[in-house]
């Protein structure tokens, strides 16, 4: 049986109240109904306006830094509201006459994935307008045991990173919303509307749930699984595969030789991973039109797979290959203007410090462990499963 989703509890939440509802089209139950669809059947409830996220309510926006108008939906003849563009916080006005906001938004897993901290925005917004908020959970598509990577530190927050959390952070969007709301202030009167038949070990092939893209360039699962170390190579010049169908699993550069680097990362016996050799050629974004050599990722083993210790072992091969061609990606970076993207990304200036320095990746790896000894504890009070 397929895991049983937050949204199918909705019907006995919304009777005689004036709707808005935050999703995009990953919004879908194991039907593949959408949940737009599945509030305006509910007999008694208005369904009064739409929000987007990044990308998009209609996710049809394909890259980053490109922010979405405000609309109106074709078929309800309701306001779509975009939280990617002129503002990132739902305004006074946007939440005048509302009596609840139901979100309903699948995460991967990650702290730099946008849509945790427009949920964060809204939560804020809804609170402070005495908005009463519902988060429909969903399962984190990468699992929900394994937490990995640096935490955020002071001074490097950003619309990739509002809290201190690890990058991988092991969390439903749920728990999510309950720890930031409760953990950092935001003030909302909040509901999560849990799963039922969702377990922490469990991907996202094993709920029964149909995947559907939750943003343009994670595809597929794989791409998901890669996402929270892979991410980091947009804070460099490095190819992270965006214009190719393999985002995030493919990596590399025009003056990187595929041969050379597959058999360095593939020497180091990282676990759950194989570095396959391999050239392409970006459609878009960086190195548009060029042949990049590089490497894809296969993961041969999830549960031993540590995506961002593999990112951050990948970035220091491709640099000590081509130290010459090698560069930190600059600013502007999602709305940051100052902080290289790299640290906002990572969530501190230290891995582009320890890899300036040719510090070991795993060495860096190990920096990261009292970080997340700390989390770890405040993480557990908020598990829903």
């Amino acid at each position: 049986m397929p895991v049983t989703l937050g949204s199918a509890h909705l019907a006995s939440r919304l009777d005689g109240r004036r709707v808005g509802l935050l999703a995009n089209p990953a919004s879908v139950d194991e039907a593949f109904r959408h949940v737009v669809d599945v509030v305006v059947s509910l007999p008694g409830v208005t369904l009064a306006a739409v929000f987007g996220p990044q990308h998009g309510f209609r996710s049809d926006v394909q890259d980053n830094m490109v922010e979405t108008d405000h609309a109106r939906h074709a078929v309800l003849d309701i306001p779509v509201h975009s939280l990617y563009g002129e503002t990132r916080e739902p305004t006074r006005a946007m939440l005048a006459g509302l009596d609840l906001l139901v979100i309903d938004l699948q995460d991967v897993g990650t702290r730099v994935y946008t849509y945790i901290h427009t949920m964060a925005n809204c939560l804020r917004a809804c609170g402070a307008q005495d908005v009463p908020v519902i988060v429909c959970d969903r399962p984190n598509p990468v699992g929900g045991v394994a937490v990995e990577g640096p935490m955020l530190e002071p001074g490097f927050e950003s619309f990739v990173g509002l809290f201190p959390v690890p990058l991988r952070h092991g969390l439903t969007i749920g728990e999510m919303a309950r720890l930031t709301n409760e953990t950092f202030g935001l003030g909302a009167t909040l509901e999560v509307l849990p799963m039922e038949g969702w377990h922490r070990e469990m991907c996202h092939d094993t709920t029964g749930l149909p995947w559907i893209l939750p943003s343009p360039n994670l595809p597929t699962l794989d791409s998901a699984i890669v996402y929270p170390g892979m991410v980091l190579f947009e804070g460099t010049n490095l190819s992270e595969g965006r214009g190719t169908t393999r985002p995030f699993e493919l990596a590399g550069a025009p003056w990187i030789d595929p041969h050379r680097l597959a058999g360095a990362m593939n020497a180091m016996g990282l676990p759950g991973v194989h570095f396959r050799p391999a050239e392409f050629q970006p459609t878009y974004q960086k190195h548009a039109g060029k042949t990049c050599g590089g490497c894809q990722l296969h993961v041969t083993d999830r549960t031993t797979f540590q995506p961002v210790l593999v990112a951050s072992a990948l970035i220091q091969c491709c640099r000590r290959q081509a130290p010459d061609r090698f560069a930190w990606r600059q600013p502007p970076y999602e709305y940051e203007a100052v902080l290289p993207p790299i640290d906002i990304l990572y969530g501190s200036d230290q891995l582009r410090r320890q890899l300036d320095n040719e510090v070991s990746y795993s060495t860096i790896a190990d920096s990261w462990a009292n970080g997340l000894d700390a989390f770890r504890p405040l993480r557990e009070r908020y598990l829903l499963y």
